[in-house]
Protein backbone atom coordinates (compact mmCIF):
# COMPACT_ATOMS: atom_id res chain seq x y z
CA UNK A 1 0.00 0.00 0.00
CA UNK A 2 1.50 3.38 -0.91
CA UNK A 3 2.72 5.43 2.06
CA UNK A 4 2.20 9.10 2.78
CA UNK A 5 5.01 10.94 4.55
CA UNK A 6 3.04 14.06 5.44
CA UNK A 7 2.78 12.86 9.03
CA UNK A 8 4.86 10.87 11.50
CA UNK A 9 2.57 9.08 13.95
CA UNK A 10 3.58 7.49 17.24
CA UNK A 11 1.53 5.84 19.97
CA UNK A 12 2.34 4.43 23.38
CA UNK A 13 0.82 3.07 26.50
CA UNK A 14 1.44 5.85 29.07
CA UNK A 15 4.91 5.50 30.54
CA UNK A 16 6.08 3.03 27.88
CA UNK A 17 8.15 3.48 24.71
CA UNK A 18 6.72 5.13 21.63
CA UNK A 19 5.81 2.91 18.67
CA UNK A 20 5.64 4.39 15.17
CA UNK A 21 2.65 3.73 12.92
CA UNK A 22 2.76 3.66 9.11
CA UNK A 23 0.66 6.31 7.40
CA UNK A 24 -0.94 5.09 4.19
CA UNK A 25 -1.75 7.16 1.12
CA UNK A 26 -5.42 7.35 0.22
CA UNK A 27 -7.23 9.57 -2.26
CA UNK A 28 -10.15 11.80 -1.30
CA UNK A 29 -12.27 13.94 -3.59
CA UNK A 30 -12.08 17.71 -3.62
CA UNK A 31 -15.55 17.87 -5.11
CA UNK A 32 -16.53 21.32 -6.27
CA UNK A 33 -13.92 23.75 -5.04
CA UNK A 34 -14.82 26.93 -3.19
CA UNK A 35 -12.86 30.12 -2.76
CA UNK A 36 -11.99 29.25 0.84
CA UNK A 37 -10.50 25.92 -0.22
CA UNK A 38 -8.35 27.36 -3.02
CA UNK A 39 -6.08 29.09 -0.54
CA UNK A 40 -5.52 25.88 1.41
CA UNK A 41 -4.60 23.92 -1.70
CA UNK A 42 -2.28 26.62 -3.06
CA UNK A 43 -0.47 26.87 0.26
CA UNK A 44 -0.01 23.11 0.40
CA UNK A 45 1.39 23.02 -3.14
CA UNK A 46 3.96 25.68 -2.27
CA UNK A 47 5.08 23.47 0.62
CA UNK A 48 5.92 20.65 -1.74
CA UNK A 49 2.84 18.41 -1.59
CA UNK A 50 2.81 15.39 -3.90
CA UNK A 51 -0.79 16.17 -4.80
CA UNK A 52 -0.14 17.68 -8.21
CA UNK A 53 -3.85 18.44 -8.60
CA UNK A 54 -4.24 21.53 -10.78
CA UNK A 55 -7.91 21.29 -11.71
CA UNK A 56 -9.70 24.03 -9.75
CA UNK A 57 -13.05 22.23 -9.87
CA UNK A 58 -12.57 18.49 -9.29
CA UNK A 59 -9.78 16.10 -8.53
CA UNK A 60 -8.49 13.51 -6.09
CA UNK A 61 -6.10 14.74 -3.43
CA UNK A 62 -3.57 12.92 -1.27
CA UNK A 63 -4.81 12.17 2.21
CA UNK A 64 -3.57 9.78 4.90
CA UNK A 65 -4.82 7.16 7.29
CA UNK A 66 -3.27 5.15 10.09
CA UNK A 67 -4.77 2.50 12.33
CA UNK A 68 -4.00 0.66 15.56
CA UNK A 69 -5.73 -1.34 18.30
CA UNK A 70 -5.49 -0.61 22.03
CA UNK A 71 -7.07 -1.16 25.41
CA UNK A 72 -7.00 1.05 28.49
CA UNK A 73 -5.52 4.41 27.51
CA UNK A 74 -3.02 5.52 24.89
CA UNK A 75 -0.93 8.61 24.14
CA UNK A 76 -0.74 9.82 20.55
CA UNK A 77 1.97 11.99 18.98
CA UNK A 78 1.58 13.35 15.44
CA UNK A 79 4.31 15.35 13.72
CA UNK A 80 3.45 17.40 10.64
CA UNK A 81 6.44 17.11 8.34
CA UNK A 82 5.99 20.23 6.22
CA UNK A 83 6.00 23.30 8.44
CA UNK A 84 5.07 24.72 11.80
CA UNK A 85 1.56 24.02 12.99
CA UNK A 86 -0.50 27.20 13.33
CA UNK A 87 -3.74 25.42 14.18
CA UNK A 88 -4.83 21.86 14.84
CA UNK A 89 -8.33 20.47 14.96
CA UNK A 90 -9.48 16.94 15.80
CA UNK A 91 -12.92 15.89 14.65
CA UNK A 92 -15.64 14.93 15.31
CA UNK A 93 -15.77 18.04 17.47
CA UNK A 94 -18.30 16.33 19.74
CA UNK A 95 -15.46 14.21 21.18
CA UNK A 96 -13.98 17.34 22.71
CA UNK A 97 -10.36 16.39 21.98
CA UNK A 98 -8.04 19.40 22.25
CA UNK A 99 -4.44 18.56 21.34
CA UNK A 100 -1.31 20.09 22.84
CA UNK A 101 0.66 21.84 20.08
CA UNK A 102 4.44 22.30 20.19
CA UNK A 103 6.18 23.49 17.01
CA UNK A 104 5.18 20.93 14.37
CA UNK A 105 3.92 18.20 16.74
CA UNK A 106 0.61 17.62 18.49
CA UNK A 107 -0.12 15.21 21.33
CA UNK A 108 -3.30 13.96 22.96
CA UNK A 109 -4.63 10.93 24.79
CA UNK A 110 -7.48 8.48 24.22
CA UNK A 111 -9.27 6.23 26.66
CA UNK A 112 -11.75 4.65 24.26
CA UNK A 113 -11.85 3.67 20.58
CA UNK A 114 -12.28 6.60 18.21
CA UNK A 115 -12.29 7.27 14.46
CA UNK A 116 -10.71 10.70 14.07
CA UNK A 117 -9.83 13.33 11.50
CA UNK A 118 -6.69 15.27 12.39
CA UNK A 119 -6.59 18.54 10.45
CA UNK A 120 -3.56 20.82 10.43
CA UNK A 121 -3.76 24.51 9.50
CA UNK A 122 -7.36 24.16 8.37
CA UNK A 123 -6.65 21.55 5.67
CA UNK A 124 -9.47 19.00 5.39
CA UNK A 125 -8.02 17.23 2.34
CA UNK A 126 -4.41 16.41 3.22
CA UNK A 127 -5.49 15.44 6.72
CA UNK A 128 -4.83 12.31 8.74
CA UNK A 129 -7.65 9.89 9.44
CA UNK A 130 -6.64 8.02 12.59
CA UNK A 131 -8.52 4.86 13.55
CA UNK A 132 -8.01 3.81 17.16
CA UNK A 133 -9.76 0.46 17.50
CA UNK A 134 -10.51 -1.84 20.39
CA UNK A 135 -8.47 -5.03 20.66
CA UNK A 136 -9.90 -7.88 18.60
CA UNK A 137 -11.77 -10.30 20.84
CA UNK A 138 -11.07 -13.41 18.80
CA UNK A 139 -9.46 -14.45 15.55
CA UNK A 140 -10.59 -17.47 13.54
CA UNK A 141 -8.39 -20.51 13.17
CA UNK A 142 -6.57 -20.42 9.81
CA UNK A 143 -6.77 -24.21 9.57
CA UNK A 144 -10.55 -24.27 9.90
CA UNK A 145 -11.97 -25.48 6.53
CA UNK A 146 -14.74 -22.89 6.81
CA UNK A 147 -12.26 -20.00 7.13
CA UNK A 148 -10.59 -18.05 4.33
CA UNK A 149 -7.60 -16.50 6.08
CA UNK A 150 -5.59 -13.65 4.53
CA UNK A 151 -2.46 -13.10 6.59
CA UNK A 152 -0.04 -10.16 6.38
CA UNK A 153 1.05 -9.48 2.78
CA UNK A 154 -0.57 -8.79 -0.58
CA UNK A 155 -3.33 -11.07 -1.91
CA UNK A 156 -4.79 -10.63 -5.39
CA UNK A 157 -8.14 -12.37 -5.37
CA UNK A 158 -10.07 -11.01 -8.34
CA UNK A 159 -13.79 -11.30 -7.66
CA UNK A 160 -14.20 -14.02 -5.06
CA UNK A 161 -17.56 -15.63 -4.28
CA UNK A 162 -18.06 -16.52 -0.63
CA UNK A 163 -20.05 -19.66 0.14
CA UNK A 164 -22.55 -20.13 2.97
CA UNK A 165 -21.09 -20.80 6.37
CA UNK A 166 -17.75 -19.15 5.56
CA UNK A 167 -15.73 -16.71 7.65
CA UNK A 168 -13.33 -14.48 5.69
CA UNK A 169 -10.58 -12.96 7.82
CA UNK A 170 -8.28 -10.10 6.78
CA UNK A 171 -5.48 -9.94 9.34
CA UNK A 172 -3.82 -6.69 10.27
CA UNK A 173 -1.14 -6.16 7.63
CA UNK A 174 -3.15 -7.92 4.93
CA UNK A 175 -3.84 -6.04 1.72
CA UNK A 176 -6.49 -7.90 -0.27
CA UNK A 177 -6.88 -6.61 -3.81
CA UNK A 178 -10.24 -7.51 -5.32
CA UNK A 179 -13.89 -7.86 -4.33
CA UNK A 180 -16.15 -10.23 -2.41
CA UNK A 181 -19.49 -11.47 -3.74
CA UNK A 182 -22.03 -12.96 -1.32
CA UNK A 183 -24.85 -14.24 -3.49
CA UNK A 184 -27.70 -16.53 -2.38
CA UNK A 185 -25.70 -17.35 0.76
CA UNK A 186 -26.22 -17.31 4.50
CA UNK A 187 -24.16 -17.23 7.68
CA UNK A 188 -21.19 -15.41 6.15
CA UNK A 189 -18.71 -13.18 8.01
CA UNK A 190 -15.97 -10.86 6.71
CA UNK A 191 -13.80 -9.74 9.62
CA UNK A 192 -10.43 -8.37 10.61
CA UNK A 193 -8.19 -5.32 10.56
CA UNK A 194 -6.84 -5.65 7.03
CA UNK A 195 -7.50 -3.57 3.92
CA UNK A 196 -9.79 -4.50 1.03
CA UNK A 197 -8.56 -2.60 -2.01
CA UNK A 198 -9.84 -2.28 -5.56
CA UNK A 199 -7.18 -1.41 -8.11
CA UNK A 200 -7.72 1.85 -9.97
CA UNK A 201 -9.27 3.19 -6.77
CA UNK A 202 -8.89 6.78 -7.85
CA UNK A 203 -6.37 8.27 -10.31
CA UNK A 204 -2.80 8.30 -9.13
CA UNK A 205 -3.33 5.89 -6.26
CA UNK A 206 -0.04 4.19 -7.02
CA UNK A 207 1.09 0.64 -7.59
CA UNK A 208 0.93 -1.91 -4.82
CA UNK A 209 4.27 -2.75 -3.25
CA UNK A 210 4.43 -6.44 -2.41
CA UNK A 211 6.34 -6.47 0.85
CA UNK A 212 5.77 -10.22 1.24
CA UNK A 213 5.53 -11.86 -2.18
CA UNK A 214 5.24 -15.30 -0.62
CA UNK A 215 1.87 -14.26 0.86
CA UNK A 216 0.43 -13.50 -2.57
CA UNK A 217 -2.40 -15.72 -3.77
CA UNK A 218 -3.31 -16.21 -7.44
CA UNK A 219 -6.30 -14.35 -8.92
CA UNK A 220 -9.64 -16.11 -8.60
CA UNK A 221 -11.96 -14.70 -11.27
CA UNK A 222 -15.65 -15.44 -11.15
CA UNK A 223 -16.82 -18.49 -13.05
CA UNK A 224 -19.23 -17.85 -15.98
CA UNK A 225 -22.10 -19.07 -13.80
CA UNK A 226 -21.18 -16.68 -11.02
CA UNK A 227 -20.69 -13.80 -13.42
CA UNK A 228 -24.31 -14.04 -14.60
CA UNK A 229 -25.62 -13.55 -11.09
CA UNK A 230 -24.87 -9.84 -10.96
CA UNK A 231 -23.22 -7.24 -13.15
CA UNK A 232 -22.23 -5.17 -10.12
CA UNK A 233 -18.54 -4.96 -9.23
CA UNK A 234 -18.71 -3.40 -5.78
CA UNK A 235 -15.99 -4.03 -3.21
CA UNK A 236 -18.46 -6.10 -1.17
CA UNK A 237 -21.72 -7.17 -2.80
CA UNK A 238 -24.31 -8.85 -0.57
CA UNK A 239 -27.37 -9.94 -2.53
CA UNK A 240 -30.21 -12.42 -2.03
CA UNK A 241 -28.54 -13.47 1.22
CA UNK A 242 -29.15 -13.54 4.96
CA UNK A 243 -27.22 -13.52 8.21
CA UNK A 244 -24.16 -11.66 6.90
CA UNK A 245 -21.68 -9.71 9.00
CA UNK A 246 -18.88 -7.34 7.93
CA UNK A 247 -16.72 -6.04 10.78
CA UNK A 248 -13.55 -4.04 11.28
CA UNK A 249 -11.92 -3.88 7.85
CA UNK A 250 -10.79 -0.82 5.89
CA UNK A 251 -12.02 -0.45 2.31
CA UNK A 252 -10.61 1.57 -0.57
CA UNK A 253 -13.03 0.86 -3.43
CA UNK A 254 -13.44 2.24 -6.92
CA UNK A 255 -17.17 1.40 -6.82
CA UNK A 256 -19.59 1.14 -3.90
CA UNK A 257 -18.01 0.20 -0.59
CA UNK A 258 -20.85 -2.22 0.24
CA UNK A 259 -24.07 -2.89 -1.65
CA UNK A 260 -26.84 -4.80 0.13
CA UNK A 261 -29.52 -6.02 -2.28
CA UNK A 262 -32.66 -7.98 -1.40
CA UNK A 263 -31.10 -9.45 1.74
CA UNK A 264 -32.04 -9.90 5.40
CA UNK A 265 -30.24 -9.73 8.73
CA UNK A 266 -27.09 -7.91 7.64
CA UNK A 267 -24.73 -6.28 10.16
CA UNK A 268 -21.98 -3.87 9.07
CA UNK A 269 -19.87 -2.73 11.99
CA UNK A 270 -16.71 -0.64 12.50
CA UNK A 271 -15.65 -0.52 8.86
CA UNK A 272 -13.82 2.46 7.37
CA UNK A 273 -14.05 3.56 3.76
CA UNK A 274 -12.43 6.08 1.40
CA UNK A 275 -13.39 6.78 -2.20
CA UNK A 276 -12.55 9.52 -4.68
CA UNK A 277 -14.18 8.55 -7.99
CA UNK A 278 -17.54 9.18 -9.59
CA UNK A 279 -20.53 7.35 -8.09
CA UNK A 280 -18.36 5.85 -5.36
CA UNK A 281 -21.08 5.47 -2.73
CA UNK A 282 -20.45 4.22 0.77
CA UNK A 283 -23.14 1.74 1.87
CA UNK A 284 -26.28 1.32 -0.26
CA UNK A 285 -29.25 -0.78 0.84
CA UNK A 286 -31.88 -1.93 -1.68
CA UNK A 287 -35.10 -3.81 -0.85
CA UNK A 288 -33.66 -5.36 2.30
CA UNK A 289 -34.71 -5.75 5.93
CA UNK A 290 -33.14 -5.98 9.38
CA UNK A 291 -29.92 -4.18 8.50
CA UNK A 292 -27.63 -2.67 11.16
CA UNK A 293 -24.83 -0.23 10.28
CA UNK A 294 -22.89 0.57 13.44
CA UNK A 295 -19.67 2.42 14.25
CA UNK A 296 -18.57 3.08 10.67
CA UNK A 297 -16.40 5.89 9.28
CA UNK A 298 -17.30 6.72 5.69
CA UNK A 299 -15.54 9.36 3.60
CA UNK A 300 -16.91 8.98 0.08
CA UNK A 301 -17.18 10.86 -3.19
CA UNK A 302 -20.91 10.17 -3.42
CA UNK A 303 -23.66 9.30 -0.93
CA UNK A 304 -22.35 7.84 2.33
CA UNK A 305 -25.58 5.99 3.24
CA UNK A 306 -28.31 5.43 0.65
CA UNK A 307 -31.49 3.43 1.32
CA UNK A 308 -33.73 2.58 -1.62
CA UNK A 309 -36.51 0.40 -2.89
CA UNK A 310 -36.35 -1.46 -6.19
CA UNK A 311 -33.50 -1.00 -8.64
CA UNK A 312 -31.85 -3.35 -11.12
CA UNK A 313 -32.90 -6.90 -10.15
CA UNK A 314 -33.74 -6.14 -6.51
CA UNK A 315 -37.43 -6.16 -5.59
CA UNK A 316 -39.51 -5.66 -2.46
CA UNK A 317 -39.92 -3.32 0.50
CA UNK A 318 -37.12 -1.98 2.67
CA UNK A 319 -37.63 -2.00 6.41
CA UNK A 320 -35.91 -2.13 9.78
CA UNK A 321 -32.66 -0.38 8.89
CA UNK A 322 -30.60 1.22 11.67
CA UNK A 323 -27.53 3.45 11.20
CA UNK A 324 -25.89 4.37 14.50
CA UNK A 325 -22.74 5.52 16.31
CA UNK A 326 -21.03 6.51 13.07
CA UNK A 327 -19.17 9.32 11.33
CA UNK A 328 -20.21 10.42 7.82
CA UNK A 329 -18.19 12.63 5.47
CA UNK A 330 -19.63 13.25 2.01
CA UNK A 331 -17.07 15.00 -0.19
CA UNK A 332 -19.84 14.92 -2.81
CA UNK A 333 -23.60 14.34 -2.47
CA UNK A 334 -25.53 13.26 0.65
CA UNK A 335 -24.40 11.92 3.98
CA UNK A 336 -27.86 10.27 4.25
CA UNK A 337 -30.31 9.70 1.38
CA UNK A 338 -33.53 7.67 1.46
CA UNK A 339 -36.03 6.86 -1.21
CA UNK A 340 -35.08 7.91 -4.75
CA UNK A 341 -35.40 4.51 -6.43
CA UNK A 342 -38.45 2.27 -6.34
CA UNK A 343 -40.99 0.30 -8.34
CA UNK A 344 -43.73 2.36 -9.97
CA UNK A 345 -45.58 -0.77 -11.14
CA UNK A 346 -45.52 -2.50 -7.74
CA UNK A 347 -44.87 0.33 -5.27
CA UNK A 348 -42.41 -0.18 -2.42
CA UNK A 349 -42.63 0.98 1.19
CA UNK A 350 -39.48 2.10 3.02
CA UNK A 351 -40.25 2.05 6.73
CA UNK A 352 -38.92 1.76 10.26
CA UNK A 353 -35.63 3.49 9.55
CA UNK A 354 -33.44 4.84 12.36
CA UNK A 355 -30.42 7.15 12.27
CA UNK A 356 -28.98 7.46 15.78
CA UNK A 357 -25.95 9.13 17.36
CA UNK A 358 -24.18 10.32 14.24
CA UNK A 359 -21.54 12.95 13.48
CA UNK A 360 -21.77 14.49 10.01
CA UNK A 361 -18.44 16.15 9.20
CA UNK A 362 -19.13 17.43 5.71
CA UNK A 363 -21.63 17.75 2.88
CA UNK A 364 -20.50 19.23 -0.42
CA UNK A 365 -23.01 19.32 -3.27
CA UNK A 366 -23.51 22.21 -5.68
CA UNK A 367 -26.47 20.58 -7.46
CA UNK A 368 -29.62 21.80 -5.71
CA UNK A 369 -31.54 18.61 -6.52
CA UNK A 370 -29.06 16.48 -4.58
CA UNK A 371 -28.57 18.48 -1.41
CA UNK A 372 -29.43 17.58 2.17
CA UNK A 373 -27.38 16.12 5.01
CA UNK A 374 -30.54 14.21 5.93
CA UNK A 375 -32.67 13.64 2.84
CA UNK A 376 -35.92 11.78 2.34
CA UNK A 377 -36.72 11.96 -1.38
CA UNK A 378 -39.72 9.83 -2.31
CA UNK A 379 -39.80 8.95 -6.01
CA UNK A 380 -41.04 5.98 -8.08
CA UNK A 381 -44.24 5.66 -6.00
CA UNK A 382 -42.22 4.95 -2.87
CA UNK A 383 -43.88 5.56 0.49
CA UNK A 384 -41.40 6.53 3.22
CA UNK A 385 -42.73 6.23 6.76
CA UNK A 386 -41.73 5.82 10.38
CA UNK A 387 -38.26 7.40 10.22
CA UNK A 388 -36.30 8.59 13.24
CA UNK A 389 -33.26 10.88 13.24
CA UNK A 390 -31.93 11.26 16.78
CA UNK A 391 -28.85 12.71 18.44
CA UNK A 392 -27.18 13.89 15.24
CA UNK A 393 -24.47 16.53 15.25
CA UNK A 394 -23.88 18.31 11.95
CA UNK A 395 -20.69 20.32 11.67
CA UNK A 396 -20.25 23.28 9.33
CA UNK A 397 -20.27 21.65 5.91
CA UNK A 398 -19.13 23.24 2.67
CA UNK A 399 -22.20 23.34 0.42
CA UNK A 400 -25.71 21.95 0.84
CA UNK A 401 -28.82 21.84 3.01
CA UNK A 402 -29.41 20.55 6.51
CA UNK A 403 -32.57 18.64 5.56
CA UNK A 404 -34.37 17.93 2.29
CA UNK A 405 -37.77 16.22 2.49
CA UNK A 406 -39.52 15.99 -0.86
CA UNK A 407 -42.07 13.88 -2.64
CA UNK A 408 -40.68 14.38 -6.11
CA UNK A 409 -40.39 13.24 -9.68
CA UNK A 410 -36.78 13.33 -10.82
CA UNK A 411 -37.00 12.51 -14.52
CA UNK A 412 -33.37 11.41 -14.60
CA UNK A 413 -34.04 8.53 -12.21
CA UNK A 414 -37.81 8.13 -11.74
CA UNK A 415 -40.76 6.89 -13.74
CA UNK A 416 -43.29 8.44 -11.32
CA UNK A 417 -43.42 10.69 -8.25
CA UNK A 418 -43.40 9.13 -4.81
CA UNK A 419 -46.54 8.29 -2.83
CA UNK A 420 -45.60 10.27 0.24
CA UNK A 421 -43.58 10.73 3.42
CA UNK A 422 -45.22 10.06 6.80
CA UNK A 423 -44.26 9.96 10.44
CA UNK A 424 -40.76 11.43 10.68
CA UNK A 425 -39.12 12.49 13.96
CA UNK A 426 -36.00 14.65 14.12
CA UNK A 427 -34.94 14.65 17.79
CA UNK A 428 -31.89 16.36 19.28
CA UNK A 429 -30.47 17.56 15.98
CA UNK A 430 -27.74 20.16 16.21
CA UNK A 431 -26.20 22.20 13.42
CA UNK A 432 -23.40 24.67 14.06
CA UNK A 433 -22.28 26.57 11.01
CA UNK A 434 -22.92 29.25 8.43
CA UNK A 435 -22.86 27.46 5.06
CA UNK A 436 -26.28 25.78 5.02
CA UNK A 437 -28.52 26.66 2.12
CA UNK A 438 -32.30 26.87 2.51
CA UNK A 439 -33.65 23.48 3.62
CA UNK A 440 -36.72 22.20 1.78
CA UNK A 441 -39.85 20.36 2.94
CA UNK A 442 -42.34 19.93 0.09
CA UNK A 443 -44.98 17.43 -1.01
CA UNK A 444 -46.03 16.79 -4.60
CA UNK A 445 -49.82 17.20 -4.68
CA UNK A 446 -52.88 16.63 -2.49
CA UNK A 447 -52.56 12.85 -2.82
CA UNK A 448 -48.78 12.68 -2.48
CA UNK A 449 -48.10 14.61 0.68
CA UNK A 450 -45.68 14.96 3.55
CA UNK A 451 -47.46 14.29 6.85
CA UNK A 452 -46.61 14.38 10.55
CA UNK A 453 -43.01 15.56 10.62
CA UNK A 454 -41.81 16.62 14.08
CA UNK A 455 -38.61 18.47 14.95
CA UNK A 456 -37.95 18.10 18.68
CA UNK A 457 -35.12 20.05 20.26
CA UNK A 458 -33.67 21.28 16.97
CA UNK A 459 -30.76 23.64 17.60
CA UNK A 460 -29.24 25.83 14.91
CA UNK A 461 -26.14 27.64 16.13
CA UNK A 462 -27.25 26.92 19.70
CA UNK A 463 -30.68 28.49 19.18
CA UNK A 464 -33.60 26.21 20.05
CA UNK A 465 -36.10 26.23 17.20
CA UNK A 466 -39.63 25.55 18.46
CA UNK A 467 -43.15 26.80 17.92
CA UNK A 468 -43.18 28.79 21.17
CA UNK A 469 -39.94 30.67 20.53
CA UNK A 470 -39.79 34.46 20.44
CA UNK A 471 -40.29 35.69 16.89
CA UNK A 472 -42.34 38.23 14.94
CA UNK A 473 -45.95 37.05 14.93
CA UNK A 474 -46.05 36.96 11.14
CA UNK A 475 -43.05 34.59 10.97
CA UNK A 476 -43.39 30.84 10.73
CA UNK A 477 -41.16 28.74 12.95
CA UNK A 478 -39.58 27.24 9.84
CA UNK A 479 -38.37 30.73 8.89
CA UNK A 480 -36.29 30.80 12.06
CA UNK A 481 -34.65 27.51 11.09
CA UNK A 482 -33.94 28.51 7.50
CA UNK A 483 -36.46 26.02 6.09
CA UNK A 484 -38.74 26.45 3.10
CA UNK A 485 -42.04 24.64 3.68
CA UNK A 486 -44.00 24.22 0.47
CA UNK A 487 -47.51 23.13 -0.29
CA UNK A 488 -48.83 19.66 0.49
CA UNK A 489 -47.25 19.49 3.94
CA UNK A 490 -49.49 18.66 6.90
CA UNK A 491 -48.75 18.18 10.61
CA UNK A 492 -45.32 19.84 10.72
CA UNK A 493 -44.28 20.69 14.30
CA UNK A 494 -41.27 22.23 15.99
CA UNK A 495 -41.23 21.17 19.64
CA UNK A 496 -39.00 21.82 22.61
CA UNK A 497 -37.24 18.83 24.18
CA UNK A 498 -40.52 17.40 25.39
CA UNK A 499 -44.17 18.40 25.58
CA UNK A 500 -43.97 19.23 29.30
CA UNK A 501 -41.12 21.66 28.72
CA UNK A 502 -42.97 23.23 25.83
CA UNK A 503 -46.11 23.76 27.90
CA UNK A 504 -44.15 25.42 30.71
CA UNK A 505 -42.60 28.08 28.49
Amino acid sequence: MPRNTDFTIKVRTPGQDWRELPAYLVKVSRGINTHAEQGVEEEFKQAGSRSGASNPSMGPLDSSFATFDFSGSVDVSITFNHRKIRSARIRPLSYGITPIVKANTITFSLSQPRNLSVEINGDIFHNLQLFANSIEDAKPNPSDPNVIFYGPGVHQIGRTTIASGTTVYLAGGALVEGAFLINHAENVRILGRGILYQSNAGPGTGRLTRQNPQAKTPPQPATPEQATRSMRRDAILIEYSRNVEVDGIIEVPNTYTILVGQSQHVTIRNIKSFSAGGNNDGIDVFTSSDVIIDGVFLRNSDDNIAIYGHRWNYYGDTKNVTVENSTLWADVAHPILVGTHGDSDNPDTLEDLKFLNLDILDHNEKQIDYQGCMSLNAGDDNLIRNVRFENIRVEDFRVGQLVNLRVFYNRKYNTSPGRGIEGVLFKDIRYDGSHANLSIIAGYDDTRMIKDVVFQNLKVNRTLIWDGMAKPVWFKTSDMAGFFVGEHVDGLQFQASDVATMNNK
